[in-house]
């Protein structure tokens, strides 16, 4: 069985945010997503992420998936 590592998955929702002036409740209303789980997405505390809450992310923020998601290195 696999040791269970911690994921290197890093969320720059935050930013995006920031750029577009928007808050999260904004988006989260645009979204149709709740404010508590955009905003654990928010601090990196996601496990997982459904590919239309993905999707409606995107359009709402004019971006793409590798702008808003990204892969942290591994440690050495």
């Amino acid at each position: 069985m696999p040791v269970h590592e911690p994921h290197r998955i890093v969320c720059h929702l935050g930013d995006l945010l920031d750029e577009r002036e928007m808050t999260l409740t904004a988006l989260a209303d645009a979204v149709g997503v709740s404010l508590v789980n955009l905003s654990i997405m928010k601090n990196n505390r996601a496990k997982a992420i459904r590919y239309s809450t993905l999707t409606a992310i995107c359009q709402v923020l004019e971006c793409q998936p590798g702008e808003l998601l990204s892969l942290a290195p591994a440690d050495s």
